[in-house]
């Protein structure tokens, strides 16, 4: 490519870019940039209501668990009062 050429290029790049601006481009920029920074701020929410509800789950999980250890000491204890070796005879 000739250097003429690459010099009308950038020119008319130049050019296009002036017109947009005097057409209210930047104002579409600043819509746009608005846009993106209110995206950005709901996915940080959203990602700390995933951290949140992942770490009250693992909570309900836990005590879940202590719940069914629990109950099955309890049926054990049953079984064995009913079932189990007897002191009386």
């Amino acid at each position: 490519m000739s250097a003429a050429r690459k010099a009308w290029i950038v020119g008319a790049s130049i050019g296009a870019a002036e017109a947009l601006k005097d057409q209210g481009f930047c104002r579409w920029t600043y819509t746009i940039r608005s846009l993106h920074q209110r995206a950005m701020n709901n996915m940080r929410s959203i990602s700390q209501a995933n951290k949140l509800s992942s770490s009250s789950s693992a909570m309900v999980s836990s005590k879940l668990r202590e719940s069914r250890q629990s109950e099955d000491s309890l049926r054990k204890v049953m079984y064995l009062r009913c079932w189990g070796p007897n002191s009386m005879s």
